[in-house]
C-alpha cells in the first residue's frame, strides 16, 4: 500500500526565510522518496539589523509576520500534515528574537524554535549527507549562512568534530568580523584536519549552490579549488550591478556571494582540500528528514 505524507520546513536565516514543502512517498517494500514540491524564499535579511543594532527593526518584524502569515496559508493550501520552523543566528542573537517568535505564534499560529549552531549542524546531518560520505574517506562539511558557519569533520563514516563560528556572509558585509575570528577558525580547521592526509570539502548553502549551478557541472561532480578561486576573482572583478546583470544573480545574492566564496576557499586552503562536493541540502531538508524520522519512531512505539 502506497503512503504519501506532506511535510513543511521553515528556515529563518540571517539572509532569507525559506518555506520548503516536501512530498514523502512510501511505496510498499520500496525505498522512501522525498520530493521538493515547493520552495519559497523571501530575502528579509534579519542579520543586517541584528549584527549592527542588536535587534530586529520594526519594519522587518512586520515583514516577518507578513511572511509567516503567507507561509501559514501556503501550508494550509498544500494540506501539510506536519511542519517545523527553525530560526538560526540572527534571531538567536537579537535582543527581541523571543518577542518576535511570540508575536508570530500569536498572529500566525506558527511556533518558531530558535536553535544554536550545534543543533543546526545536527539537523543538517539528518539529511542524505551520509549517502555522499564514504566510510574510507575524510570530509570537512562547511555550511555557510548569513550569521554563522558550521564546520563538521567526518572520517571513517563518523563525526570527528563539529563547531559553529560567528563567521557569516551578512556579518562580513557589515564588517562585523575581525581578524582574530578568522585566525580562530583557521587554527580549528588546521588542528582537526592535521591527522588526515586527504580531505574533500562538502559545501552547503545558497551561495555554493548558485556557484555550482553556474559551473554547468553534473550533479555529483565536485568543483575544484582552481575553479572556485577563478570564480572568486571573476566576482571581485565585477560590480554589484554587473553581478546582477551579467551573471543573473538575485539582488540579495550578488553581495553575499563574495564573502561566502572567501569562506569556502579559506576552508579548502586550511584543510588542504582540492575539491568541494555540493549536494543540494540545507537546514530545511534536515528539518523535513528529522520530522519524518520522529514520525516513524512514534509509529514504531504505537505498533
Amino acid at each position: 500500500m502506497l503512503k504519501i505524507r506532506k511535510y513543511a520546513a521553515i528556515d529563518i536565516g540571517s539572509n532569507a526565510v525559506r518555506l520548503l514543502v516536501s512530498t514523502i512517498t512510501e511505496p510498499e517494500n520500496k525505498e522512501t522518496t522525498f520530493k521538493k514540491t515547493s520552495l519559497v524564499r523571501v530575502p528579509i535579511r534579519l542579520g543586517a539589523d541584528v549584527f549592527v543594532n542588536g535587534k530586529i527593526s520594526e519594519e522587518n518584524m512586520i515583514r516577518m509576520k507578513d511572511t509567516m502569515r503567507a507561509y501559514s496559508l501556503l501550508m494550509k493550501s498544500h494540506k501539510i500534515e506536519k511542519y517545523k520552523a527553525c530560526a538560526t543566528s540572527a534571531m538567536r542573537d537579537a535582543s527581541n528574537g523571543e518577542e518576535l517568535a511570540s508575536q508570530v505564534l500569536e498572529d500566525c499560529g506558527i511556533e518558531i524554535e530558535i536553535i544554536d549552531g550545534e543543533h543546526e549542524a545536527a539537523i543538517i546531518a539528518a539529511t542524505d549527507l551520509h549517502e555522499l560520505i564514504q566510510d574510507d574517506k575524510t570530509y570537512l562539511y562547511v555550511d555557510v549562512g548569513g550569521g554563522s558557519t558550521e564546520f563538521t569533520l567526518y572520517s571513517g563514516g563518523e563525526t570527528i568534530a563539529s563547531r559553529s563560528f560567528k563567521l557569516g556572509t551578512v556579518r562580513l558585509l557589515n564588517e562585523m568580523v575581525d581578524d582574530s575570528l578568522w585566525q580562530e577558525v583557521e587554527a580549528w580547521i588546521k588542528a582537526k584536519t592535521k591527522p588526515y592526509t586527504k580531505i574533500a570539502l562538502i559545501g552547503s548553502g545558497g551561495n555554493i549552490n548558485n556557484i555550482f549551478k553556474s559551473s554547468g557541472k553534473k550533479l555529483g561532480k565536485p568543483l575544484s579549488y582552481l575553479y572556485l578561486s577563478s570564480y572568486y576573482q571573476l566576482l571581485n572583478s565585477l560590480t554589484y550591478e554587473d553581478r546582477i546583470s551579467q551573471l543573473g544573480m538575485n539582488t540579495d545574492r550578488a553581495d553575499v556571494i563574495i564573502p561566502a566564496t572567501k569562506i569556502y576557499l579559506s576552508a579548502m586552503k586550511w584543510s588542504r582540500s582540492k575539491s568541494v562536493h555540493v549536494p543540494k541540502i540545507g537546514l530545511a531538508d534536515g528539518i523535513i528528514k528529522s520530522l519524518y524520522n520522529d514520525a516513524k519512531k512514534e509509529e514504531m512505539v504505537l505498533d
